[in-house]
């Protein structure tokens, strides 16, 4: 069960070098290359975005049948035991909201950096002319 999160945790680690190794500046051919390299890797890559909304999905199902723990009938392990299982269902949700807003700002970033590149060639083209 814990593997599922697991990867997903290294998935959104990847993002995050992603993202930083997108927003460094660097020389305009080097930039091209990295840009060019993750615009590649972005569509395969789309699979997080339905992996993380599944998951989002299972924990909500998980919340909604969860046993409530909240009367004087429960021990203070079986407390323990919901308490904790709270915490690790709401870090899910923030690791799977991370995963689908990372990809979005890499995928914006790549967007923006293939935009520019066209107006840079277009403007090339009307001052030639």
């Amino acid at each position: 069960m814990a593997l599922q999160w697991l990867i997903l945790s290294y998935v959104v680690a990847a993002e995050v070098a992603i993202a930083v190794i997108l927003t460094l500046p660097y020389p305009m051919l080097v930039k091209k290359r990295v840009v060019s390299l993750v615009s590649l890797i972005l569509q395969p890559a789309a699979s997080v975005v339905a992996f993380a909304g599944f998951q989002l999905l299972d924990l909500y199902w998980k919340n909604e049948h969860r046993l409530m723990c909240s009367s004087e009938v429960c021990t203070a392990t079986e407390r323990d035991r919901y308490e904790k299982s709270i915490y690790k269902a709401q870090r899910n949700v923030v690791l799977c909201a991370a995963g689908i807003l990372l990809y979005w700002c890499i995928f914006r970033i790549c967007k923006y950096n293939k935009d520019l590149e066209h107006l840079e060639e277009l403007e090339k083209r009307c001052k030639a002319e």
